[in-house]
């Protein structure tokens, strides 16, 4: 016991002792709740019968009555306790009430209670127990946030490195992230029922993939002993859902645990979630039609009343803005006409990184992530990217250079990127072959040449999108880091856990 804290040896005593006086602290028994906490909140009934479980949130010893606070998945409720009016399991009343009560149960401990409901002089809803059961010890005390008559919050467990490492922890006792979470779950669901109401079919693709494809990215590598192959976790699953269409499904989807080997940021995890929407005989143009719709149906299924908290109007149709005008207006260079060195000139004039092993693409994508992206708070499509940014579009069927390629832009962060989809094969194959010589790459080992293959056989034009579900929870949820929108953000390992 030397490496406990006080808390934990006195927790661990008074498990042994719980056992020494024949009570189970961990129960298999199953546990009869009659109903879920919110729902005696809504439809309170005076001395009905109730049974329910959870953790013990608060508990105040007075004499010979005692009051405490339970906690569910779906909310709080007060509990009255009164000496010989109730019992426990093996333990007549009077024991239940000095032994069990006052000196084995700590807060942090999940019990069950049954009783009658009523209302206190303060019209608090309380349930008194008459029969009280212990279903598991806590043997870590829960850290006690103080909140006082004005509301003000005391000794709140905030701190952001205890809160990731903890999650368990930092949904018992802030209340305000559980709701993150459940909002969350809201938003995927409702983006599921909109894409299922118009026939398209969600499926899974290969997370354990021969070949790293789809974008540009550093890879997480791993080794198949059977196979004797290396493996990739994947950062993208576009070329997986192109192969299904080009096997004739109309319109396919997928909720894609994407993995890049790369930097972290408030807006950048190393594993993220990534909603690919692929369906045929589309364009660019449909897709941001079809954009606005589905970010319209989440806003009025998910946060009605999120323009006036937020100031971001969601009324369509969005603003569609070329990305050379884009950087023109908020630069002042026209980047047309312009080659990869004149590029660097303008990085270094802007202060942004453009060093030798940048591309044209990647010089035209840093200025405006670091000079534009900034300004777009309400939806906006920014359209129609240069050729070399661009490896898996269709050339712009007007616009000599360009793509047919939109990336959406709110609150100042990229949401979503959506193409017209490259189905020449020959085309295709020619700038896969420049994206990896200039990557520095094997191409035998990152070309895929069964996409290739696939594509050979004929792909109807179809339209594709890629959301990012990690930043529209951040932005439904208004939270500026995808930590916390994430239930177990990835972290270095603690030097000891304690």
């Amino acid at each position: 016991m030397q490496n406990l804290s006080e808390q934990q040896i006195i927790r661990k005593k008074k498990l042994e002792e719980l056992k020494r006086l024949g009570l189970n602290p961990y129960p298999s028994d199953e546990y009869r709740i009659t109903i879920p906490i919110v729902n005696i909140q809504e439809n309170f009934t005076e001395k009905e019968p109730i049974s329910i479980a959870g953790r013990l949130i608060r508990l105040r010893i007075l004499g010979k009555a005692s009051f405490g606070e339970i906690q569910d998945h779906t909310g709080r409720i007060q509990i009255y306790l009164k000496k010989n009016h109730f019992h426990s399991e093996k333990m007549g009343k009077e024991e239940s009430y000095n032994i069990l009560l006052k000196k084995l149960i700590d807060i942090g401990d999940i019990i069950g209670v049954q009783g009658f409901l009523f209302k206190t002089k303060m019209n608090e809803i309380t349930i008194h127990v008459h029969k009280f059961t212990l279903l598991s010890k806590s043997l870590r005390p829960l850290p006690q946030v103080k909140v006082d008559k004005n509301k003000k919050i005391y000794d709140a467990f905030s701190n952001t490195e205890q809160r990731y490492r903890m999650r368990y922890v930092d949904l018992i006792v802030n209340d305000h992230v559980k709701e993150i979470f459940l909002k969350r779950t809201h938003i995927i669901r409702e983006i599921r029922k909109f894409l299922d109401n118009k026939g398209y079919l969600e499926v899974d693709t290969p997370i354990l993939q021969s070949i790293p494809g789809g974008a540009v990215a550093r890879p997480f590598v791993t080794y198949h002993n059977s196979l004797g192959i290396p493996l990739y976790l994947r950062i993208a699953n576009e070329l997986y859902l192109k192969r299904l269409i080009i096997g004739g499904f109309h319109g396919v989807y997928e909720f894609s645990k994407n993995f890049r080997n790369e930097g972290m940021d408030r807006t950048h995890n190393p594993e993220f979630t990534v909603l690919e929407l692929y369906v045929a005989y589309k364009d660019y143009y449909w897709m941001m039609n079809f954009t606005e719709k589905l970010l319209k149906c989440i806003f009025h299924q998910v946060q009605k009343n999120f323009i006036e908290n937020n100031s971001i109007s969601f009324q369509t149709p969005f603003p569609r803005i070329p990305i050379l005008d884009a950087i023109q207006t908020h630069t002042g260079f026209d980047l047309r006409e312009m080659e990869e060195e004149e590029l660097r000139k303008v990085c270094q004039k802007l202060h942004i990184e453009g060093n030798s092993q940048m591309n044209k693409g990647k010089l035209i994508e840093n200025i405006f992530e670091e000079k534009c992206e900034k300004h777009y708070k309400n939806p906006t499509f920014i359209i129609d990217y240069p050729i070399e940014m661009s490896p898996l579009t269709k050339r712009h069927r007007y616009k000599k250079n360009l793509s047919e390629r939109f990336e959406l832009i709110i609150n100042g962060q990229e949401i979503a990127n959506a193409y017209s989809e490259l189905n020449d094969p020959i085309d295709q194959l020619d700038r896969l072959r420049k994206q990896i010589k200039f990557s520095e790459k094997n191409e035998s080992m990152f070309l895929d040449k069964d996409f290739i293959r696939a594509l050979e056989f004929g792909m109807p034009p179809t339209a594709g999108i890629g959301i990012g579900i990690d930043r529209l929870v951040m932005l439904f949820t208004k939270q500026n880091s995808i930590q916390e929108v994430l239930f177990f953000p990835q972290m270095r390992p603690e030097k000891e856990v304690k």
